[in-house]
């Protein structure tokens, strides 16, 4: 299944750090647990607005349901639109990478799938519908009969880009039919796409609205959530009140995120009385908000207002802080300090200085040619979007004119060139994985710009840039895609790039 394979949003690729900490979320993980065991429904479907914790609710079960012997969990996929890679919004990428996870751990299955594989080399890129019976009812048919069913997660549907598609992919897990036992758990927004599917019909699926959990079991989790955290930063004095802690719990209103968020703030700085400051402002910024979004919003227009002050930043760095956020945004996939830096013009170092003080929103890896810049959670972008105030509300289109822009302006660059790959003799094959010297700024933007065209914001703007960046690099990009086993592509590319521009018609 190849590049349809992606690693880093399976179950077992998921951080350390998340998850449930422990003591928290009991009585959820509980029911979780009691269901897959003993109740006949094949569809769990656990729906919760942002920031209730969904996410570290499947990451947790994924842990406990490897090590429980009456089930067997074929894989976990994590969806993610923060994550900064857009395969991980792709819904034709979810069967594919729990078909290959399942097949690690069951030699049939993996038998039975090499089987249908062999007769279709393309079956991990084709329809969801085409991909649920060639890559899991067809193998799974092939297993002997077992009473232990097998388990597949499924985190953030809703941050899936193709609403028609997904809801195409759900109707055919509640239609699900195998001899052996499947069982699916799904997590998502209870967005009106998703509700419009079967997976909404409670006599026909399990379903836990986080919404419906009593408040008390919730606000007690927060509670030791806060606590805990807290009690890690006491030195020789405390240097915040049990006051504090009930207040922050109370302008939860039972949502994670919002306390996550908050601590991130609060604790960024290393002095206790800055601490305590931050701390103040946090929770006086919040007290405002009414409406279920607004205490989360607060904080993060708090934080944004903070690092824009006047006195702090002159209007040209308010303005790269922007950029440098929108292009984080709509990045579709992971890119480092350095390759971001590279792509729109600036000095790595003067990256990480606009976004110092945003840590409590955004993930800055430590090392500078690390990929994993992102949004710590898809709610902010969200914020950025739409409900920001007018100063700094982004738009997307800001991010993918940024990143057009520099993406073929990278690719006119001289070490976009013949023979990329150094290779000592053209009958040679390519090397199995790109080499190390193709910095990863040139990757993404031979494997990206013609995306970002398509989604700017006047995409005609772009045609002299393409016939005076692009066209005299055509061989050596053909070239470079190729090295990286992504030379199918090429096509689809140039097929978006000529829709959005004018200068194909030589091509």
């Amino acid at each position: 299944m190849g590049d349809n394979f992606v690693s880093e949003a399976a179950d077992d690729e998921q951080p350390s750090y998340a998850g449930c900490m422990e003591g928290t979320r009991e009585g959820v993980l509980t029911k979780f647990v009691a269901w897959v065991k003993d109740d006949p429904m094949a569809i769990f479907w656990l729906a919760g607005m942002a920031g209730t914790g969904k996410t570290s609710i499947a990451v947790t079960l994924c842990r406990i349901l490897r090590n429980e012997p009456a089930v067997l969990l074929g894989g976990g996929y994590f969806c993610s639109r923060s994550a900064g890679s857009i395969a991980r919004t792709d819904v034709r990428r979810i069967i594919p990478t729990l078909a290959a996870l399942l097949a690690d751990k069951s030699q049939g299955f993996a038998e039975a799938l090499a089987a249908e594989l062999e007769n279709d080399r393309r079956v991990g890129h084709k329809p969801v519908a085409e991909q649920v019976d060639l890559l899991l009812r067809k193998p799974l048919a092939a297993l002997s009969p077992s009473p232990i069913p097998i388990i597949f997660v499924i985190d953030a549907l809703d941050e899936c880009s193709d609403e028609l598609e997904l809801a195409e992919l759900l109707r055919l897990l509640t239609d699900f039919e195998c001899d052996t036992k499947v069982k699916f758990i799904l997590a998502s927004r209870p967005e009106l796409h998703i509700r419009g599917t079967p997976i909404s019909n409670p006599n026909h699926n399990t379903i836990l609205q986080l919404h419906t959990i009593s408040l008390e079991e919730v606000t007690s989790d927060i509670k030791l959530y806060i606590s805990s955290t807290l009690i890690k930063t006491v030195a020789e004095g405390e240097w915040y009140t049990d006051q504090d802690v009930e207040l922050v719990v109370k302008l939860s209103g039972g949502l994670f995120i919002f306390a996550s968020t908050v601590l991130k703030y609060v604790l960024d700085p290393d002095d206790d009385e800055e601490r305590q400051e931050r701390l103040r402002k946090a929770t006086s910024a919040a007290a405002t908000g009414t409406a279920a979004t607004a205490a989360i919003d607060k904080v993060y227009e708090l934080v944004l207002n903070e690092s824009s002050r006047s006195d702090m930043v002159d209007v040209d760095e308010l303005e790269r802080m922007k950029r440098i956020l929108a292009c984080i945004l709509v990045a579709r996939a992971p890119l480092s300090v350095e390759a971001l830096a590279s792509l729109i013009e600036i000095k790595p170092g003067r990256l990480r200085a606009s976004l110092r003080r945003l840590h409590s929103l955004v993930h800055l890896p430590t090392d500078d040619t690390q990929p994993g810049l992102r949004m710590l959670h898809a709610s902010f972008g969200d914020y950025l979007n739409d409900r920001a105030p007018q100063n700094l509300k982004i738009a997307t289109t800001l991010g993918h004119d940024v990143l057009a822009r520099g993406c073929l302006r990278r690719m006119a660059c001289d070490d976009l060139c013949f023979n990329i790959s150094r290779s000592i003799s053209s009958f040679k094959p390519n090397p199995e994985s790109a080499p190390d010297w193709i910095p990863l700024s040139l990757i993404y933007a031979c494997l990206h710009w013609a995306h970002h065209i398509d989604a700017a914001s006047v995409r005609s703007a772009f045609d002299e840039a393409v016939e005076r960046n692009f066209r005299g690099k055509f061989l050596f990009w053909l070239e470079i895609l190729s090295v990286m086993g992504k030379v199918g592509i090429a096509a689809g590319l140039l097929h978006i790039a000529g829709s959005a521009v004018s200068q194909f018609d030589g091509f």
